[in-house]
């Protein structure tokens, strides 16, 4: 669970418990056993065969998975935790608690040609226009939180808003937050004023 970037609170809302069910099952030991299905729908998630995290023999001839011997093993791929935030493009967008809903599942070998190995990312949503036509609306976006300084399309937190935007040094402690669109004037503050989460190092959205 640690290694997908999920939580406790998050998988019990998979299988449809209250958020306090697998950390009572976890620290607890009730209930003693998961039910089958929950067992199932976890370890779907997890993106491991059932029998790793049972603790009661199911029925073998049900985890058969015609597919295993063409499937890559777990550790050649890597989740990108999908986190209910919109970044704004636009007037600013309110953060959400960062536990991720869902992830999009990359092999190494992938963002290893992609230059995104060893990167800390999380995908969030753009909202509005003013990233347009580089970023638009309902795109979603990589975001490397281990890349906070550079040149490049970053986001960036304003108090409880987050934004998408060039970052332009202008002066000593200031800077300028430019948008592709040119309808929307650049944003000049301190820098003090703001906090890169990160650059935005791959996007995608709908044709």
């Amino acid at each position: 669970m640690r290694d997908s970037g999920a939580s406790l609170a998050g998988l019990s809302r998979l299988i449809g418990r209250n958020p306090a069910y697998l950390q009572q099952y976890v620290t607890r030991g009730s209930p003693r056993h998961l039910d089958e299905p929950d067992l199932r729908r976890i370890a779907e998630f997890l993106g491991v065969l059932p029998h790793v995290i049972e603790t009661r023999r199911f029925d073998e001839a049900r985890y058969h998975d015609p597919l295993q011997h063409r499937a890559s093993p777990v550790d050649d791929w890597i989740d990108v935790p999908r986190l209910p935030l919109d970044a704004s493009a636009g007037p600013g967008a309110f953060s959400a608690e960062e536990i991720s809903f869902d992830h999009f599942r990359f092999s190494r070998r992938w963002l290893r040609e992609m230059g995104l190995e060893g990167a800390d990312l999380s995908a969030i949503r753009v909202e509005g226009d003013s990233m347009e036509p580089l970023l638009r609306s309902g795109d979603e976006i990589f975001v490397d939180r281990n890349k906070r300084a550079g040149e490049g399309i970053h986001v960036v937190r304003i108090g409880d808003a987050l934004h998408v935007k060039q970052i332009q040094a202008r002066g000593p402690g200031r800077v300028a937050l430019i948008s592709a669109n040119d309808a929307y004037a650049p944003i000049e503050l301190a820098l003090q004023e703001i906090e890169v989460v990160g650059r935005v190092v791959w996007k995608s959205g709908r044709i």
